[in-house]
């Protein structure tokens, strides 16, 4: 199949095997390391796929340095180590990897996030597009958390999932590594609050704008952990996902309140309740 697999990893021997059991429809798997301290890196070798060091220090240059890479083939499909590629979504990328004058050079996706032996088809906030399959050479990756994807050819859309194990590692590791990422993110928010809302990205095609557009408004509201845990659970109805829905969405409206908390903390501790 002409299409490359890139396969981001940090410590992530529980997950590793599976995902590259999915992706071993690729004779070209590169696995690019963070500098793991378990079996990482041995397990990728021994299945025969390329390893890259790259000490981290955002997940925009982390990709970007992986995308970089001179791969055997002329597409990438990248992936994060709790991800999975069911069989049927490989027929869908063998079919549109293979079409002679395809004019799309970035294609994007959605993700079916697991948890509690369930899929979180609405407390999650199904549907997201992330981009993830490239044509070699053609994209670059912005923004150091929560990236963005760029691109000057065309843009698609794919109707195949990837299926996301997110506590795989446990729901420890789920709260450390959004605690992590919080910090990040209140960096990142507290430059972009100074910049305009683009009002006509609300009507855009192009699921990245509109998700960017709402959500430079969402961090503008007033009460934003509480609206994200009415707004999972009540209006996206994550109570219909039982008690993981219920779960699930009081753990990202705690995630909202952490960034909230640290953005305050940035602007000088000043008093009084989190936006």
């Amino acid at each position: 199949m002409n299409i490359s697999v890139l396969i981001l990893t940090y410590d992530e021997a529980i997950n590793l095997p599976d995902c590259l059991a999915s992706a071993s429809f690729s004779d070209d798997v590169v696995v690019l390391d963070s500098g793991s301290a378990d079996e990482t890196v041995q397990l990728a070798e021994s299945v025969g796929a390329t390893v890259l060091q790259r000490p981290f220090d955002n997940y925009a240059a982390q990709r970007n340095f992986g995308l970089a890479h001179d791969f055997k083939h002329d597409w990438v499909l990248m992936l994060d180590a709790d991800e999975r590629i069911p069989e049927d979504f490989v027929d869908e990328l063998r079919s549109v990897t293979e079409q002679v004058g395809n004019p799309v050079t970035l294609y994007r996706m959605r993700r079916k996030d697991m948890f509690m032996d369930r899929w979180l088809k609405r407390s999650s906030g199904y549907p997201t597009w992330f981009g993830r399959l490239f044509r070699k050479g053609q994209v670059r990756v912005e923004r150091e958390i929560n990236e963005e994807y760029y691109t000057d050819g065309e843009v698609g859309l794919l109707d195949g999932h990837l299926i996301h194990y997110p506590f795989n590692k446990g729901i420890t590791y789920w709260l450390e590594r959004h605690n992590r990422y919080s910090s990040m993110e209140a960096v990142k928010l507290s430059e972009e609050r100074a910049e305009q809302i683009v009002w006509k990205d609300f009507l855009s095609k192009d699921p990245m704008l509109k998700r960017k557009a709402f959500k430079a408004f969402a961090y503008r509201m007033p009460f934003r952990p509480l609206l994200t845990f009415c707004f999972l659970y009540f209006v996206k109805l994550g109570f219909l996902d039982g008690k993981a829905g219920f779960h699930f969405s009081l753990m990202r409206s705690v995630y909202e309140y952490m960034i909230s908390l640290k953005m305050q903390e940035l602007k000088g501790g000043e008093k009084g309740s989190p936006d």
